[in-house]
């Protein structure tokens, strides 16, 4: 049985760790990347160790950023008064391209997800419900992904919102159940964001 040499099974490994890349798609990078001048790999491998080495989660709201607070937390030109809730720091990215929603967010690090062990005190809940007892916040708007856990992690933290006062909603479905918010378009996540509903 063919194998490869032990450079290019090891890069195949390492590439298949990533998310959507089977064996086929690494072998195809892995060799896209032999036909590549060493100092575009070493491009490529200085803006890895950079972007693990700079980036770091805001302390206000979870999400990546080089600047703490992260520059959006920073922004006083932003409704301070408004959350959207996200499940991860990519979710952020198709919400603001929009360019409907002003507001700021907190990045949740996960759903909740008893199947993998994942419970209620594993993200970031805590956290959203002190932001929201000790800050002027009028509306939490859940934007986690459309599927059981993001319904369950959504649920959940609206009962432990609302006795607080707060306006809870979430976005209308315009996103196809079992999708992720990271492959919305923006038409369809606009118009999410525009239906939103009250939980």
């Amino acid at each position: 049985m063919f194998t490869f040499s032990p450079p290019m099974e090891k890069l195949i490994t390492q590439l298949m760790k990533f998310p959507g890349i089977g064996p086929k798609m690494a072998q195809r990078i892995a060799f896209y990347m032999m036909k590549m001048k060493k100092e575009e790999i070493e491009e490529v491998a200085q803006s890895l160790l950079d972007f693990r080495d700079k980036l770091r989660h805001c302390s206000i709201c979870y999400n990546l950023s080089e600047k703490n607070p992260c520059e959006i937390c920073a922004d006083d030109q932003r409704d301070h008064s408004q959350i959207c809730v996200v499940e991860e720091p990519s979710d952020i990215v198709p919400v603001e391209r929009t360019g409907n929603y002003r507001g700021i967010y907190h990045v949740l690090l996960g759903t909740i997800s008893p199947l993998d062990g994942i419970g209620p005190e594993d993200i970031k809940i805590k956290e959203l419900v002190e932001r929201v007892r000790t800050g002027k916040i009028k509306e939490v708007i859940f934007a986690t992904n459309p599927n059981t856990e993001g319904e369950v992690t959504a649920t959940y933290i609206s009962r432990l919102l609302k006795p607080l006062g707060v306006r809870v909603t979430r976005i209308a479905y315009g996103i196809p159940v079992g999708g992720d918010l990271e492959y919305a378009d923006e038409v369809t996540l606009y118009k999410a964001l525009e239906g939103r509903r009250e939980f």
